[in-house]
Formats: C-alpha cells, sequence, structure tokens
C-alpha cells in the first residue's frame, strides 16, 4: 500500500545573483509503499541529505521547497501548518541524521530527551517512557542501558551518541523513517544489528525506510528498490536486485565498479574521474556527461529524456545494456 508519493520535488538555495536559484533538488519523484525500503544513493554533494530534509520539512532558509508534491498517507506535507508538521514528526516520520549531535541537546540527559520523545505524543506515565526508553536503547546495543539513560551526550562516543539517535527514531515505531548514513560511525557488528532492526521494523510494523547512504554493500542487503541521484536528480530507479546487476546509467555503474568487492584482486580499483560539479557550475545537457565515458555531442545540448523501462527508470541518452557482475 502507497505510503509516500514525491512528485516533482524541487529545492532551492540562492545563487549569487537575486535571479539564480540552485536546485539542490531538481524534478525528483519517486514513490514508496508500507514496508519498504528505499536506498538513496549517491556521491556527496549529489543532493540526497537535501531530499529528507525536504521532505521532513527542515529545510534551513534561506533555502526553500519552491514546487512539487510530498504525498504522506494521502496527506501533501506542504499544506501543513508548522505545528501540524511539528505533531507528525517523531510519532509517524521520524529522521535520523547522519551528524547525532544534530539530535541530541548536550545538556539533558539521555532519559530526559527520550521521555520527552515519548510523552510529546504519547499520553503515558514517566514510569512507562523510562521504560520503553530503556527498552529502546537496548535494542540499538547499548550496554547497561538503565544506567546509560542518566548519562549526557558527551560522556558517549561518537558512535554510542548514533545509536541513541537511532534509538529515538524507533521509539514510536513511526510510518517513515528517513535514515541518513546511519551506520556510518558505527563497527560491522553494531551496524549488522541496526540493519536488522529497521529489517524487523519494515517486516512486523510495515514501516517504510528512506536509506541514504553511499554504501551500496547496505543497500544489497537492506533495500527493496533503489534510487541513483546526481547533481540533484535521480539518473535511475527501480528494484535494487536488477539495477545491481544490470544498471543501465553510466553513474551507476560507476558506483558499482568502484566497490572493492567487484573488482579482481590485484587490478587497479576502478574510478568515476573528476569530482560532483558545483551546482552553480552545472555542465549544458546532462550533468555527468564530463565524468561519463559514453559521452556524445548530443550529450551537450539537452537535458535526457526520462525512459521507463519495466520496473525502472534512467536519465540518459546513451544507456548501457550490458551485464555487469555483481
Amino acid at each position: 500500500m502507497l505510503l509516500l508519493d514525491v512528485q516533482s520535488l524541487v529545492t532551492e538555495f540562492p545563487g549569487e545573483s537575486a535571479a539564480a536559484g540552485l536546485h539542490a533538488v531538481n524534478n525528483v519523484s519517486f514513490s514508496l509503499d508500507r514496508g519498504k525500503v528505499l536506498g538513496l544513493v549517491g556521491e556527496s554533494g549529489s543532493g540526497k541529505s537535501v531530499t529528507g530534509f525536504s521532505i521532513m520539512g527542515l529545510v534551513d532558509r534561506p533555502g526553500r521547497v519552491t514546487s512539487g508534491r510530498i504525498i504522506f498517507d494521502g496527506t501533501d506535507l506542504r499544506t501543513l501548518s508548522p505545528e501540524a508538521m511539528r505533531r507528525l514528526r517523531g510519532r509517524r516520520i521520524a529522521m535520523v541524521f547522519q551528524d547525532p549531535m544534530m539530535t541530541l541537546n548536550p545538556v539533558l540527559t539521555i532519559a530526559t530527551q527520550m521521555i520527552e520523545s515519548i510523552t510529546a505524543h504519547e499520553s503515558v506515565g514517566k514510569g512507562e517512557a523510562r521504560r520503553r526508553a530503556r527498552d529502546a536503547l537496548g535494542q540499538v546495543g547499548i550496554p547497561s542501558p538503565e544506567e546509560r539513560l542518566n548519562a549526557y551526550p558527551h560522556e558517549f562516543s561518537g558512535g554510542m551518541r548514533q545509536r541513541v539517535a537511532i534509538a529515538i527514531a524507533l521509539l514510536h515505531k513511526p510510518d517513515l523513517i528517513i535514515a541518513d548514513e546511519p551506520t556510518t560511525a558505527l563497527d560491522v557488528t553494531i551496524q549488522a544489528q541496526i540493519i536488522s532492526e529497521f529489517q524487523q521494523l519494515a517486516e512486523n510494523h510495515n514501516t517504510a525506510v528512506i536509506w541514504i547512504t553511499h554504501d551500496l554493500a547496505i543497500v544489497s542487503r537492506l533495500a527493496d528498490e533503489i534510487a541513483v541521484m546526481y547533481a540533484g536528480r535521480l539518473v535511475e530507479t527501480g528494484p535494487v536486485a536488477d539495477i545491481l546487476a544490470d544498471p543501465r546509467h553510466p553513474y551507476t555503474a560507476g558506483l558499482i565498479g568502484s566497490v572493492p568487492s567487484q573488482n579482481s584482486r590485484g587490478t587497479r580499483l576502478q574510478q568515476i574521474p573528476g569530482v560532483t560539479p558545483s551546482l552553480d557550475r552545472l555542465p549544458s545537457g546532462c550533468a555527468f556527461r564530463t565524468r561519463c565515458s559514453r559521452v556524445r555531442p548530443d550529450c551537450a545540448n539537452l537535458a535526457p529524456p526520462k525512459t521507463s523501462e519495466a520496473a525502472r527508470t534512467f536519465l540518459c541518452f546513451h544507456p548501457l545494456y550490458r551485464k555487469v557482475r555483481v
């Protein structure tokens, strides 16, 4: 059942001149069913996090969502008042930020912050709220959770703070969780535990997840669908198994090829040449053309059209039609 439908979303930041606007999210559309996981992947600066902030209504000024619709469970989030959005955040839509200190207040204990997160949305006693907070800490692998409830954020390591932030997001078992690189600072054992928790949420509570990452290994294990983002646009979307096995867009193929496991021992690691262009210096036509091995003269003239092929879409004049080993 459809939970989230993002239609032609545009998020803009001011450019050097008053008339110029930089599109960090440029005409992005995707949908997500209940209980499904979408892997939103791409290099740093591609617009992944801004997409998550746009859905949550957390784009800071002077940035703003200028057009598009964000339909969540039948309601366009862009039409809601700030108060109505606050009632949704944390309870029905939660976000795990890449930097846990964006979530945690340094002058309040973990118990205070987690209990307030519960009582802000539910009429429960303090004792019950504390029990739920303790159990949530245990779920994400924090030892002695009852004792650690009384600690302050600065008493935790960076990885432990991230686990606390994840625990807060899981408190209400929300309908949608947007996870922005949530396991980057965690060791592989805890990373596997967190991924398992998200999988169980999706399976047992029909929670939908947008997992923002550059780690294709995690996406291959966790996600049902994948959306590849470059320079503010989605350049390829579709079932994760299909795209990782046989990508159409050269950028997607480049990301897959740059994963160490894709290369034979003793061979040089594959790389995508160059870097993601700045939003105020995007090439004409296809934004990826200056880094693309399949570039042709027509790539400089027009932006590539969206092509639909079975369950996938991609933006490319000269797509790949060959198998790539995974």
